[in-house]
């Protein structure tokens, strides 16, 4: 396939370009791969804008993609899909933004991945203004998970009122966003979560929450309609047990899906895996349940451009609540 990302960089720039700083890698690895460079700034191709980036989520497909290349291969690379910031110019045959527009979106996932840079470039339409009430390093943290649960709940599951949504890893990033949209949705959700997050979650909206540490969510919940599973593994063999004939389980892993379906169709119930995709129509709805005050995001730590190594330090670990940023400018 193509790789579309404008803003890679190869090399240190030598051109006559503007230059920018970004964060940037020549081999896979720990965080300690990851070094601040300078390279020519990127211009916006057709139907294309530049976007100077205020800030830039970090999620766990960074961290996957640096250590082991995933869909991008081997490096250079600059990562990063989550985008706040302001249109500094646009490219031919856009009319939905101008220079000086607030905007925030998802670059088209895998291979428009470059965010965490000063600037960045991508097709108009995986943007949308950026709601009033909403600061950039909000914004910033947003877009890829809450479209991977929007998505997932209801492009993918249609979740109506008065279904029951258990969704895991509820503290997490996409796990947050997707417990305040399957409420928003009038759903009855289950989370699973520590102990020491049920307060959390429970402040999202989450109607009950199983420690899925002390306890077994397969005889905690039941009737469920729908699942969503950030996990794999054997949680999500598991959680078919859970569904109501004609349920479906969404998994945003994709891969080794074929026990996962074998077992589904011997239920009685259903399930897919899926991979987000960047989507303006996905986007203005979150921004509308933003602006409606049903979504908000949960930043646990912001960290500089330069200290993107320790963002993912800090992610890997797996204890992260909601979001990480990397905040690039004040």
């Amino acid at each position: 396939m193509t790789n579309n990302t404008a803003s890679q960089p190869t090399e240190p720039t030598r051109s006559t370009q503007p230059a920018m700083k970004a964060t940037s890698q020549d081999v896979l690895g720990d965080p300690g791969v990851l070094k601040e460079i300078e390279v020519a700034r990127p211009e916006p191709g057709v139907g294309q804008i530049l976007v100077a980036v205020h800030a830039a989520g970090v999620n766990p497909t960074d961290w996957k993609h640096r250590r082991f290349g995933a869909f991008l291969g081997e490096p250079p690379f600059t990562l990063g899909w989550d985008v706040s910031g302001v249109v500094e110019a646009v490219g031919i045959g856009v009319s939905l933004f101008k220079p000086g527009d607030e905007v925030f979106g998802m670059l088209p996932y895998p291979y428009g991945a470059g965010s965490h840079a000063e600037y960045v470039t991508g097709p108009t339409r995986a943007f949308v203004p950026r709601p009033a009430g909403l600061s950039h390093v909000e914004a910033g943290a947003l877009p890829l998970v809450a479209l991977t649960a929007w998505q997932a709940l209801v492009d993918n599951a249609q979740v109506e009122p008065g279904q029951r949504v258990l969704v895991h890893a509820a503290a997490g990033g996409v796990g947050h966003a997707a417990v305040q949209i399957a409420k928003a949705r009038g759903a009855y959700v289950i989370g699973t979560a520590s102990a020491a997050k049920h307060d959390f979650v429970r402040g999202l909206g989450a109607d009950e929450v199983i420690d899925y540490r002390t306890a077994d969510f397969v005889k905690e919940a039941h009737d469920v309609d729908v699942v969503l599973d950030p996990l794999g593994g054997d949680d999500r063999l598991r959680s078919l047990e859970v569904l109501r004939p004609g349920g479906i389980l969404v998994s945003i892993l994709p891969g080794n899906f074929g026990e996962v379906a074998e077992r589904a169709a011997e239920l009685g119930v259903r399930a897919t895996d899926m991979l987000v995709e960047h989507d303006q129509a996905g986007m203005t709805a979150i921004a509308a349940l933003v602006e409606a005050g049903q979504l908000r995001v949960h930043v646990s730590e912001t960290y500089a451009l330069a200290d993107a190594a320790k963002a993912h330090a800090e992610g890997e670990t797996g204890r992260v609540t909601g979001k990480l940023v990397l905040t690039v400018r004040p």
